[in-house]
C-alpha cells in the first residue's frame, strides 16, 4: 500500500474546464484495459502483427443501401501454421482495439500451442472504426449488437479470402464483457462460420434495473477473502451517508465538501450533487470490479485499509484518500461534478470527442441492454439519489427515447438472444465469480431465470466479486455448453496477460480453457472439410 505521503501528492495541473464528465467507472475500465493491453505500438510488439482495414456495409440488412465504412482489424501471423490450423478471432467491444489484442492475453498467448492465426476485429462505431458522418442520432441506428455480429460474419468470409484460410480451419471466437456476449452470440447466430466460442464475463442477460450489481459490491466490501470486512462495508456506507447529509445542508457546508472531495465545480445544484455522488459510487464500484488487476489504482484490500485507518478523522476521510489516489492515477485534477457537462458529453456527436465511446455505449444501453445500476437493496452502501427513472430520463434527453421504448428494447434483446439460456452449442462461459441460484421449494425451477431482485434464492460465495457475473451463464446448460467459475477473480481476469501474482484459481481456470479448446479443435479435425455438423 502506498504511504500517506504519496496519496496526498500533488495532482497533475490542468484547467478545470478540460475535465470531461465521463463516468469514473468507465474511466477506470479504460485505464485498466490500456494498462493491460495497450492501445498503441509497444517496443515488445512482434513484427508479425499488422493493422488492416475492411470496407463494411453501413446497413448490412439492406442491400440497396450502398453506404459503407472502414473497420479496423489486427492480425498476428507469428504462430500460424496453415492449412488446417485454427483461427482465433478476438471480437472487440465498447472501446478501441490495439495491436496487443492479438499477442497479449488470450487468445494471443494461446496461439503458439495450436499454430493459430490471431485476428481481432474492432467494433463498429468505436475506436478508429467510426463511420464518416459521425455519431448523430440518425447514424447511430446502425449501431447495435446485430450489426456488430453481421460485421463479424462479413469479416470472417472476407479475411478467409485475403489470407487464403482453408475451409478446414476452425474459427474460435473470444471476447470479454459485452464482447464476451458477442462471442457467444456469434456462435449462436452464425454457427456455420464460428466453430466455437469462449465468452468471458459475458452479461448475456439484458436487464433494465441492474440492482444486483451493487448487491455484489456491498458483499465484496464485506468479504475477508478479498480483503474486505463487515466493518469496511459499514465504514463505506457511513461515508456516503455523511456525504449525502452534508450536501443537503447550506451553501457553506457544500463549499467545504467540494474542497474535501476535490469536486471540479460548485455543488449548489441538486443535479450536480447527484453527479458527484455517482462519480464517487463509480470509484468504489471500479475498485471491486477490477480487484487486483494490473492498472487498477486500488483493490478491495487497499480501499478498506484507507477507510478503516482514517476512521478517527471521520467516516469521509478514508474515502478522501482513495479519491486522491484514483485521481492521481487517472491524471485528473479534480472529480467531475457537473451534470450539464456529463449531458453535453453524451450529446457530442464529434467522433474525436467521442473516441472513448461513452455516447455510443450509452446509446446501446438505451436501445438494447439497460444495465442501469441502482441502489435498491438495503445493504447497498451508496446514495439512493440515482434512480432508474433518472437514468431512463437521460435516454430521453440524449436520444429522445421514452422509458417504455427502452424497456421494450431490453425485453426484445432477451427474446432475440435467449438471455440466460442462449441455446448455442460449443460456447464456454467463463466467469471470475460464483453467485449461484439454489433451488428452494416452489421456486426451484426459476433459480437461474428469476429477476435478480429475488435475493432470497441467490447466494454469494466468498471470494466471488465481479458484479457482472449475475447476468452471465453460471452453470453448464448442456454437454456442449460448459461454464466455469473461478473463485477470487474479477471481471475478465482470464483474458489479461498472465502475471506471477495470479491466484491459483486463475491459473487453473486458464488451463481448463485450454483443455476445452483441445476437445473442440479435435472435433473440428473430424468434422470440418467433410460433410458434418457445424
Amino acid at each position: 500500500m502506498a504511504p500517506a505521503a504519496l496519496l496526498l501528492a500533488p495532482l497533475l495541473l490542468a484547467s478545470l474546464r478540460d475535465v470531461s464528465a465521463g463516468s469514473l467507472l468507465s474511466r477506470l475500465r479504460d485505464h485498466v484495459r490500456e494498462a493491460q493491453a495497450g492501445l498503441g505500438r509497444s517496443p515488445g510488439e512482434p513484427s508479425s502483427v499488422t493493422e488492416g482495414w475492411l470496407w463494411q456495409p453501413l446497413d448490412p440488412f439492406n442491400s440497396s443501401d450502398g453506404r459503407s465504412f472502414r473497420q479496423r482489424y489486427w492480425v498476428n501471423v507469428g504462430h500460424w501454421r496453415p492449412p488446417r490450423a485454427p483461427v482465433f478471432l478476438h471480437i472487440g467491444g465498447e472501446g478501441s482495439l490495439g495491436p496487443s489484442s492479438v499477442w497479449k492475453g488470450h487468445p494471443g498467448t494461446l496461439a503458439a500451442s495450436w499454430g493459430a492465426l490471431v485476428i481481432s476485429l474492432e467494433h463498429r462505431f468505436y475506436g478508429q472504426s467510426i463511420p464518416p458522418r459521425g455519431l448523430d442520432g440518425a447514424q447511430l441506428r446502425f449501431l447495435s449488437s446485430r450489426h456488430a455480429l453481421a460485421d463479424v460474419a462479413s469479416a470472417r468470409l472476407r479475411l478467409s479470402g485475403i489470407y487464403n484460410i482453408s475451409a478446414s480451419s476452425p474459427w474460435i471466437a473470444f471476447g470479454g464483457s459485452y464482447a464476451g456476449s458477442l462471442a457467444a452470440w456469434a456462435r449462436l447466430k452464425y454457427p456455420h462460420l464460428i466453430w466455437a466460442a469462449v465468452a468471458s464475463s459475458a452479461p448475456v442477460q439484458a436487464q433494465l434495473d441492474f440492482s444486483g450489481y451493487n448487491w455484489v459490491v456491498s458483499r465484496s466490501l464485506a468479504d475477508p477473502q478479498v480483503g474486505g470486512s463487515p466493518k469496511c462495508q459499514r465504514a463505506v456506507a457511513q461515508a456516503f451517508s455523511e456525504l449525502d447529509d452534508r450536501l443537503s445542508e447550506g451553501g457553506e457546508t457544500r463549499a467545504v465538501v467540494q474542497a474535501e472531495v476535490r469536486a471540479c465545480g460548485s455543488l449548489e445544484a441538486p443535479e450536480d450533487q447527484a453527479e458527484l455522488l455517482e462519480q464517487l459510487e463509480g470509484l468504489v464500484e471500479g475498485v471491486v470490479q477490477y480487484d487486483q488487476q494490473v492498472g487498477a489504482p486500488l483493490d478491495v484490500r487497499g480501499l478498506c485499509h484507507l477507510v478503516l485507518a482514517n476512521q478517527s478523522r471521520g467516516p469521509l476521510s478514508g474515502l478522501q484518500d482513495a479519491i486522491q489516489l484514483v485521481l492521481q492515477t487517472l491524471g485528473l485534477p479534480c472529480l467531475p461534478s457537473s451534470k450539464a457537462a456529463a449531458l453535453a458529453e453524451l450529446k457530442d456527436t464529434n467522433p474525436q470527442a467521442a473516441s472513448l465511446g461513452y455516447r455510443q455505449w450509452f446509446y446501446q444501453t438505451c436501445t438494447e441492454f439497460g444495465y442501469y445500476i441502482t441502489c435498491k437493496d438495503p445493504s447497498c452502501p451508496f446514495s439512493r439519489r440515482k434512480t432508474l427513472s433518472d437514468q431512463l430520463q437521460l435516454c430521453a434527453q440524449v436520444f429522445g427515447l421514452s422509458p417504455t421504448s427502452v424497456a421494450q428494447a431490453v425485453n426484445w434483446t432477451n427474446t432475440y438472444y435467449g438471455g440466460w439460456s442462449p441455446g448455442a452449442t460449443r460456447v464456454f462461459f467463463v466467469n471470475g465469480k460464483g453467485w449461484v441460484g439454489v433451488p428452494r421449494g416452489p421456486h426451484s425451477q426459476v433459480s437461474f431465470t428469476c429477476p435478480l431482485s429475488v435475493f432470497p434464492f441467490l447466494f454469494f460465495f466468498p471470494g466471488d466479486i465481479d458484479p457482472w457475473h449475475v447476468l452471465s451463464v453460471l452453470q453448464a446448460l448442456g454437454p456442449s455448453e460448459p461454464a466455469m467459475l473461478m473463485r477470487g477473480t474479477s471481471h475478465c481476469s482470464d483474458m489479461a496477460p498472465p502475471q506471477p501474482s495470479d491466484p491459483p484459481s486463475l491459473y487453473l481456470g486458464r488451463q481448463r480453457i485450454v483443455q476445452q479448446l483441445k476437445i473442440w479443435l479435435q472435433e473440428a479435425k473430424v468434422n470440418l472439410g467433410s460433410p458434418g455438423d457445424q
